[in-house]
């Protein structure tokens, strides 16, 4: 019953989603090893030489066919993770994509935008959590603004077949059509306009946070740099010590030489 729960996610979900991403890898290796093995265990234990050629062959046999087996089986559930993760995804955006929910969209996101939202979680908690809401309304708007655009198309095509029609009174059928296009077009320019804000908003925090960022960078190299000048007439004082030393030390070497 939780699968059908619309634009919720459900612990089934998160368990159906961890099954899947190890059950290929899984499967491979139980498809393709057992067999060998066992065979390859009485290839071991076989006392005639005939017997251990058969166990033998049958092993490579089987390792080959297991791989091929074990590699299709891979595709396969690969394929249908893939659908059932666009299924859940279709599903969670029903009623509006939240913040919680980005992880599941990390492949409708962008390189860079991945790698902003990996630093700034890194580096600034509070700024990810306003950055993943803006991600959040940015993948919403995107979904929305492609369904528009689909339905558009559609629209159109449906009142092209309508003005084809000869002999038929089509007008009020032409009229319910334009006013849908109409409603698809609104809806796309709303769409593209809350975008082109989330977009805008997404690269304001990208631009606080790589702020915030250097300026903890700048700070830990001065500090640094203090030390580091803290540190010099030290060892500038030691330096001048070791040289007072060895010139001492040569001097009495020398006065030793002319006694001598």
């Amino acid at each position: 019953m939780g699968q059908l729960i619309e634009g919720k996610l459900t612990t089934r979900d998160q368990a159906v989603s961890r099954v899947l991403k190890w059950s290929p890898w899984l499967a491979f290796l139980l498809l393709s090893l057992p067999p060998p093995l066992v065979f390859l265990l009485l290839f071991l234990t076989a006392t005639a030489t005939d017997s251990a050629a058969v166990y033998l062959l049958l092993s490579l046999f089987s390792l080959g066919l297991g791989v091929v087996l074990g590699l299709l089986a891979v595709v396969v559930l690969i394929l249908y993770r893939g659908s059932w993760l666009r299924r859940l995804r279709n599903r969670l955006a029903a009623d509006g994509i939240t913040a919680n929910e980005v992880t599941w969209f990390t492949s409708e996101l962008t390189s860079a935008e991945r790698r902003a939202l990996a630093e700034i979680q890194s580096q600034n908690p509070l700024l990810a959590d306003a950055y993943l809401e803006t991600l959040a309304t940015r993948l919403t708007a995107t979904r929305i603004r492609s369904r528009a655009v689909q339905e558009l198309i559609r629209a159109d095509r449906r009142i092209n077949r309508a003005r084809s029609l000869g002999g038929v009174d089509t007008a009020e059928l032409i009229r319910g059509l334009e006013t849908d296009r109409e409603r698809y077009s609104h809806l796309k320019t709303e769409a593209s306009s809350r975008l082109a804000e989330a977009q805008a908003r997404l690269q304001t925090i990208e631009a606080a946070a790589s702020r915030s960022m250097n300026q903890v960078e700048t700070e830990l190299m001065l500090q640094r740099l203090s030390v580091a000048q803290e540190k010099l007439p030290l060892v500038l004082e030691m330096a001048k010590l070791e040289e007072d030393a060895l010139r001492e030390s040569r001097l009495g070497l020398q006065e030793n030489n002319d006694e001598e």
